[in-house]
């Protein structure tokens, strides 16, 4: 691998820090140089969370410029909407199928876009787009809050690094009570978007 520009993207209390917090630690587990940054809009109150990543054998700058990131990552859809314009043409873009509205639609002063447009604005940039029932899939498990680990499962996918790099950073990070299931979140993730046809 030459290099890898990440995004990833959801609302507050998401766990986006975390995720790609694991992403990093798995970078330079494997070798690689990192550069991270994050923006945090209200996120306690489901505000919109980014982070930036770039990972190389030498990284200068975190930020990735409008159309040069290989992989967006984003836990809430309206959000993929938003930053699809920093993929480059024919990058990934994993999503979940889920809607948190912002608070100017819960207001009434604006409309959350359907999903056909939310696909729309998306292939504008790329078909390689994998829409996934991650808050459901995390549902089942029996913790939503497994919905990020769940996700970082099914970018994994398309990242150098090994599965046994990923278990040994998530292990590492969680606490012993929640360390199985979200271990067993990630695997699943991972067959997950096999089993996704690209639209």
């Amino acid at each position: 691998m030459k290099s890898l520009n990440l995004m990833v993207t959801g609302a507050g209390g998401q766990g986006i820090i975390l995720a790609s917090d694991l992403i990093g630690e798995v970078a330079i587990a494997a070798g690689y140089d990192i550069k991270k940054t994050d923006t945090i809009g209200m996120a306690q109150r489901g505000g919109s969370v980014l982070s930036h990543m770039r990972i190389a054998r030498q990284v200068w700058s975190p930020l990735i410029r409008e159309g040069e990131a290989d992989l967006l990552l984003a836990l809430e859809k309206l959000e993929a909407a938003r930053w699809a314009n920093y993929l480059k043409p024919g990058g990934i873009a994993i999503v979940n199928n889920f809607a948190l509205p912002p608070l100017s639609v819960s207001l009434g002063n604006a409309r959350y876009p359907s999903d056909d447009e939310i696909k729309g604005i998306l292939k504008q940039v790329t078909d390689r787009i994998f829409f996934i029932d991650g808050t459901e899939r995390a549902r089942e498990l029996g913790n939503i809050r497994t919905l990020n680990i769940f996700m970082l499962g099914c970018a994994s996918r398309f990242m150098p690094f090994p599965v046994s790099a990923w278990k040994e950073s998530i292990a590492s990070r969680l606490p012993e009570k929640v360390r199985q299931i979200n271990l067993t979140a990630f695997d699943r993730g991972r067959k997950e978007v096999e089993s996704v046809h690209i639209r």
